[in-house]
């Protein structure tokens, strides 16, 4: 049996319709991020920058309280950094490369969010000699190393 090529086509559209949204390569299709920062972090600023360069819709909230905003969202002390964003449905903590956070939303795995505990060297939005640093995964009970970066790169 020989189809023609518009059924093809058809075919093709109704099973594309039905994929899961995928944020790989399409920065048009990015949903906004909010981060809350205090309003004299200049690393902040470096991190909302990687982001806008990665294609990410962004608005920056200054608060002076962010320990109020990381425990109303779930982010654990011991993975606490300098500044929190939201996205979705999930929590990004700290210096997370934007190519991590576009494979959290292609996944969509059962979690709060991922966090960069601390200021590693190199990070996005850091300064320095980029040094090795694990991006982490992170539920109400549950954690898992969701990737080992040096500066924006996976290694």
């Amino acid at each position: 049996m020989l189809i023609s090529r518009r059924q093809a086509l058809a075919a093709f559209a109704a099973v594309a319709a039905y994929a899961p949204q995928s944020y790989a390569g399409d920065a048009t299709s990015l949903p906004p991020i909010s981060v809350t920062k205090d309003p004299n972090c200049s690393c902040c600023e470096g991190w909302v920058d990687h982001l806008k360069h990665a294609g990410f819709p962004v608005t920056v909230v200054t608060a002076t309280n962010l320990k109020a905003t990381k425990a109303r969202l779930g982010v654990p002390e011991d993975l606490a950094s300098c500044h929190t964003a939201e996205i979705g449905a999930y929590v990004v903590e700290g210096h997370v490369p934007a190519i991590a956070i576009r494979r959290l939303l292609d996944e969509q795995p059962r979690a709060i969010g991922l966090a960069v505990p601390g200021m590693p060297a190199g990070s996005p939005g850091m300064g320095g000699e980029p040094e090795a640093y694990d991006v982490i995964l992170f539920a109400k009970d549950a954690r898992s190393n969701y990737g080992r970066y040096r500066a924006d790169q996976a290694i």
